[in-house]
């Protein structure tokens, strides 16, 4: 197991809640059914001041989310690095999992396993695994991409909208996320028309 040393300090409740999301911190190294005798690096789900009956929630750079007590002395708490703290030791990254949408104009099986062959050269072959493939079909269709806020009122027309994305295909829309407080509206792609007069 691949760890590191970190010199930092246990916070408490009312410290945490000082916290917002860029703050580094480290919380219990823990996953499922695996207890392990140290710590990971972590940030706050939402600033700390937002969180209510002294438990927080912060997730991992691993992907996991942890929910804490900070001032309960039977939890490990939330720690931060600092000089005049004690030794903790934090679990380090072993690699990046990477979570892959391809899109292969005109795809088959052929230019897949050209794609998976050319990326076993690159990186090598134990390296570049395939864990999950769904290989699906693209209708020749384009859509337009839209966000609008979610409390809007319904049967008006003057909704602020936002285009985040331009001629894209639909399946490619599963992929993205809409900002926070907005929701996508996903529409017939209609190419743009210049009415400016031309001499």
């Amino acid at each position: 197991m691949n760890t590191k040393k970190v010199t930092a300090r246990r916070l408490t409740a009312e410290e945490v809640s000082e916290l917002g999301l860029q703050e580094d911190i480290f919380v219990s190294a823990e996953m499922d059914d695996l207890p392990l005798d140290c710590y990971a690096r972590a940030s706050l789900t939402k600033p700390g001041k937002y969180f209510d009956g002294g438990s927080f929630a912060a997730r991992t750079i691993f992907g996991k989310e942890v929910h804490v007590l900070p001032d309960n002395a039977e939890e490990r708490g939330i720690w931060v690095a600092d000089e005049a703290g004690e030794e903790i030791e934090v679990l380090q990254s072993a690699g990046v999992l990477l979570n892959l949408a391809l899109f292969v104009p005109g795809g088959d099986n052929e230019s897949l396993e050209s794609l998976y062959t050319a990326a076993r050269e690159a990186f090598g072959a134990g390296l570049v695994q395939r864990w999950n493939e769904e290989v699906v079909a693209v209708p020749d269709v384009k859509v337009d991409l839209f966000e609008e806020p979610t409390r809007g009122r319904k049967n008006t027309n003057n909704q602020i909208r936002d285009r985040r994305a331009l001629d894209i295909y639909p399946t490619r829309v599963r992929f993205m996320e809409p900002s926070a407080g907005w929701r996508f509206v996903v529409e017939p792609h209609q190419e743009t028309i210049d009415n400016t007069p031309t001499i």
